[in-house]
């Protein structure tokens, strides 16, 4: 059986989902946050040397970094459902998307919440930070205009993974000016795997 290690409040929400869709066997082992750092704890080392979340094992595997699990499970478990044929122009596209949501994407988001937590003022960084994010939604939005999905109008690991980025963008209320993005997160939002793995992190968020 697969093994999850999952962290409240992290991407590994993600991944909760993917295996919904998949509809394979897996447990949850639920780690939390610390309240005054918000940061991980330290069992999480145990796991992964990095000590983040999330983090598989399956057949004697343990495998780190969102992007790297869902494209082992996908491809161990449901490569003809979730992902195009692979070399495609569409497996071309899909592989950026995957790629894209824990670099460009996330990048520029994850250093204004820093920025924001930190309180002080920048001479570059909250700038640079506004503007990479403004790019990153701007691209986002075109590349959904007149699409359900970002690839071959179907659900793949591509939109799974960019989901973590539609969630933080719909916390900091940016949807309602990003036409094709909010429809988007509607879509996101009608799979029942999703809205499972929405009850799911729930029940382990203390």
């Amino acid at each position: 059986m697969i093994k999850l290690h999952h962290l409240n409040k992290s991407r590994s929400k993600r991944i909760i989902w993917l295996l919904e869709e998949l509809g394979v066997d897996y447990e949850v082992i639920a780690y939390q946050r610390d309240s005054q750092t918000f940061l991980a704890p330290a069992e999480l080392k145990a796991i992964h040397p990095l000590g983040k979340s999330p983090v598989i094992e399956d057949d004697g595997l343990v495998i780190a970094e969102s992007g790297a699990i869902t494209e082992y499970l996908i491809n161990k478990y449901a490569a003809d459902k979730l992902a195009p044929k692979p070399l495609s122009p569409e497996y071309v596209a899909y592989s950026q998307w995957i790629h894209f949501a824990e670099s460009s994407a996330i990048l520029p988001l994850l250093l204004k919440m820093f920025v924001d937590k930190d309180g002080c003022k920048t001479n570059f960084m909250a700038a640079y930070a506004d503007s990479e994010i403004a790019k990153v939604i701007s691209y986002f939005d075109a590349s959904l205009e007149g699409k359900t999905y970002l690839i071959a109008e179907q659900l793949t690991g591509a939109d799974i993974m960019m989901s973590f980025i539609v969630e933080i963008l719909a916390n900091n209320k940016v949807l309602d000016n990003f036409a094709n993005l909010a429809r988007y997160n509607k879509q996101l939002h009608s799979h029942n795997a999703l809205l499972k793995a929405v009850e799911i992190e729930a029940k382990y968020d203390n």
